[in-house]
């Protein structure tokens, strides 16, 4: 059974693991406006900013080159920061990375590693919220809307999709979908049959 629950609400009367819940005195209360699904054990944020963990896997846009530095647009109230010493390959403003969070510092900074540049394709936005429903349960999502466009498609959990070759229209709208139907039941069905007619 789902329901809708709001900040502080208890969802469950047992301590449960969830990213956006807190337990107290063995109950679970949600921290977010989400979706609760009591079958599941699953909660799913309606909204929600991202904010950088380390090890989380992002894409971004470089903003500027500056001080032997690469400043990367997150899609956050953060910063990314990629120390230009540390990268062996050709980097400047308007490329599409996907990098790794090695730190997070007080300033609102995310200290990159790892970066690797997306050549050409297009970068879209979603809220960083759906993304896990985006990817589905052991990449199942992600897997069948690659498997039909033939696009590649490289997901940062910071809400930014990169997408190149294949019927990236098709991708985008799928995409686009589950977004908006993320809280819904059957989506995985009907993201299949969506995928199957566009893709014929």
């Amino acid at each position: 059974m789902q329901k809708i629950v709001v900040p502080g609400e208890k969802i469950a009367d047992t301590p449960l693991r969830l990213d956006d819940g807190v337990v107290e005195k063995n109950a679970t209360y949600s921290t977010v406006i989400g979706i609760y699904d009591d079958e599941r054990k699953t909660l799913i944020p309606l909204e929600g900013l991202w904010y950088p963990r380390r090890d989380d896997k992002i894409v971004g846009v470089i903003e500027e080159d500056k001080l032997n530095t690469y400043v990367v647009n997150l899609n956050s109230p953060y910063k990314g920061l990629i120390i230009s010493k540390f990268v062996d390959i050709p980097l400047g403003a308007g490329d599409a990375i996907e990098a790794m969070i090695k730190e997070v510092d007080k300033t609102k900074t995310a200290i990159l590693m790892r970066p690797r540049r997306l050549a050409g394709g297009k970068v879209m936005m979603v809220k960083p919220s759906k993304i896990p429903r985006i990817i589905g349960k052991n990449d199942t999502m992600i897997k069948q809307i690659m498997d039909f466009t033939k696009s590649t498609i490289v997901i940062g959990l910071n809400g930014v999709i990169w997408m190149k070759g294949g019927n990236i229209d098709l991708a985008t709208a799928a995409i686009l979908k589950i977004e908006e139907e993320a809280h819904t039941n059957g989506l995985t069905d009907r993201v299949h049959e969506m995928l199957q007619k566009g893709a014929l």
